[in-house]
């Protein structure tokens, strides 16, 4: 199997900090990749190399056989949950368009195409019956669910995941979750999905970047999320517990260790 995204030798660094070096990495077709990591690891900026916004301070990072560039519409990109002004005037259905033909300038043309494709984005991700409702009026988990789709509309070979859960419950975390695997699963799309939390997509997940300290390790969930792999990163011991099929990490080292993270944030990094 050809890789979609292909990072060799990828090292990053900001003066005399290192974020990560000499990562060799291929992604496939279908791979659902977790990076987690304490905040300040580089985790966001993983996916703005791949976004052609941050260049590798060495190395090369490649997709779909191309070296990366910006506004690549091969990617499709799910950023962190922000909610809207309840003011704002954009319907859902216009928020999902702006994924289809938002690129082009001017009037649209071929308007019933792209009306079609809009329906059908709108019934993948469940928003059908909010389509005319100002996004601002909408929930978190709602307005998460137009952002895949707008993520979505350009079929993307790779989709890029920054943090989608935050702020949303339970019940809309595993909906956006199952969302994203199916994409993954039944069009073949590579994911890379950031987060702090595991547990609501470790069902899903093929394999783990973590990143740590300036170093990074790379395996199944099973082979990297254990007590001797942690300790080794952290440089410092961390206990890994699996327990009615979650994760829970705890005995972080103090943050101000790692680059002066929030200690609390980084202790609930995938508990």
């Amino acid at each position: 199997m050809t890789p979609v995204v292909s990072l060799r030798g990828a090292s990053l660094t900001f003066g005399k900090r290192t974020l990560w070096e000499n990562l060799d990495l291929d992604i496939n077709p279908g791979e659902f990749l977790a990076v987690l990591g304490p905040n300040g690891s580089g985790k966001t900026t993983f996916l703005k190399v791949l976004l052609g916004l941050q260049q590798l301070s060495s190395g090369t990072a490649v997709l779909d056989g191309h070296p990366v560039e910006r506004g690549s519409r091969r990617i499709g990109y799910i950023p962190q949950q922000k909610s809207f002004d309840p003011d704002t005037p954009l319907r859902a259905r216009d928020l999902v368009g702006l994924g289809v033909d938002g690129h082009r300038w001017g009037v649209r043309f071929g308007a019933a195409t792209a009306n079609r494709r809009i329906d059908r984005l709108l019934e993948l991700v469940g928003a059908e019956e909010y389509a005319k409702v100002p996004v601002g009026q909408l929930s978190g988990g709602e307005q998460q669910r137009l952002r895949v789709a707008q993520a979505l509309a350009t079929g993307p070979k790779v989709l890029l995941c920054d943090e989608p859960l935050l702020s949303l419950d339970l019940q809309h975390q595993h909906a956006v979750s199952s969302l994203i695997n199916e994409q993954c699963r039944e069009q073949n799309s590579a994911v890379v999905f950031v987060t702090h939390e595991i547990n609501p997509i470790v069902d899903y997940v093929d394999t783990v970047l973590y990143l740590a300290g300036g170093r990074f390790q790379v395996g199944r969930p099973e082979d990297v999320m254990t007590t001797e792999v942690l300790s080794d990163l952290y440089g410092s011991h961390v206990e890994v517990i699996h327990t009615n099929g979650r994760i829970v990490v705890v005995g972080v080292p103090d943050a101000t260790t790692h680059h002066h993270e929030d200690a609390h944030a980084v202790a609930g990094e995938v508990g």
